[in-house]
């Protein structure tokens, strides 16, 4: 009985401890992006927002070559920041890109035929590889092409949110 304790108080430790090293090797890190959908943008056409991102040494300490590697997008979503109380059901379909200064655009999620009247929606990932040498670079670039059903009635802000998955790099 003694030992079934002690074996059980072990594996407990273990795998705490586990989950606390996982949490500290392994960093999250964000970028939003606002995309303006006024009032004149025409239905069933492709319509393209930019928006620069600091670059990742602002998450990592400011030097040229931040101490990360393998990094992966780990979720894309999409919500409705304004009008409060307003949903995707205008939205038809979204990609979002990345890209750096030196880098080409890489597709990181979308979503098509979008059938929700819900203010939020999780944006399906595309399988990019790693985005060290985009994320690493300055001026990360995100580009939302999105295509919307009907035209509104009013101007909706959209908010693009992106959380990236990275490992110290040795």
């Amino acid at each position: 009985m003694k030992n079934i304790f002690l074996m059980t108080a072990a594996f407990s430790a273990l795998v705490v401890s586990c989950g606390t090293v996982q949490s500290l090797v392994q960093n999250t890190f964000p970028y939003t992006a606002n995309v303006l959908v006024s009032t004149g943008v025409p239905a069933d056409k492709e319509v393209s927002s930019t928006s620069t991102a600091t670059n990742v040494q602002t998450w990592f300490g400011g030097n040229n070559n931040a101490k990360i590697k393998d990094v992966r997008i780990s979720e894309a979503k999409i919500s409705v920041a304004s009008p409060s109380g307003g949903n995707l059901s205008a939205v038809k379909s979204v990609k979002v890109y990345v890209s750096s200064s030196g880098t080409g655009e890489k597709l990181v999620a979308s979503r098509s035929n979008i059938t929700t009247d819900s203010s939020s929606l999780n944006l399906d990932l595309n399988d990019t590889g790693y985005l060290d040498e985009v994320v690493k670079s300055s001026g990360l670039t995100v580009r939302t092409v999105y295509e919307l059903k009907n035209q509104t009635s009013s101007d909706m802000t959209l908010k693009i949110a992106l959380n990236f998955n990275s490992v110290p790099a040795k």
